[in-house]
């Protein structure tokens, strides 16, 4: 399975960035992964937002389960994510997409292309946070489905 993680930008904060690599070399140690960060656009102009939008879109592979991370997504436990990395897996999934927004949230084909709306937190969150979050929950799944001691 290939797990690609996609958002706007890239992760401005030094700590925020090193908990990002620190989370995503944890991760490849069971699946290849990787990000893509879309050019974000730098204004906040309709035009601007549509073309940051179509990247993020783009950004997507053919065939990847796209998981959009969603304030009125669904909240799993960390054992329940657990379960649905298992089922990917099990599933032979070739890509499951993980996709961040940016402040204008995403445009309307990656919504229709989302296949599972996943919502982290009722929090409120900065899009960096919410982006080593995710990381981490992701990896803290591995390791509940490994048995490792990481997720006690």
């Amino acid at each position: 399975m290939h797990l690609r993680f996609i958002w706007p930008g890239k992760t401005k904060d030094e700590r925020l960035r090193s908990l990002v690599n620190d989370y995503l070399k944890r991760i490849s140690r069971f699946a290849r992964c990787e990000i893509s960060e879309v050019r974000e656009s730098t204004t906040r102009d309709a035009s601007a937002v549509d073309k940051e939008q179509r990247r993020m879109a783009d950004a997507i592979g053919n065939g990847s389960v796209v998981v959009l991370l969603d304030l009125n997504g669904r909240e799993w436990s960390s054992p329940e994510l657990a379960r649905q990395v298992l089922r990917w897996e099990n599933d032979s999934v070739k890509e499951v997409a993980i996709v961040v927004g940016g402040p204008e949230g995403v445009g309307k084909e990656v919504q229709s292309r989302a296949v599972v709306r996943w919502r982290l937190t009722r929090l409120t969150l900065t899009h960096e946070m919410a982006r080593v979050l995710a990381l981490e929950q992701v990896y803290r799944a591995f390791a509940i489905n490994r048995g490792l001691p990481y997720q006690k």
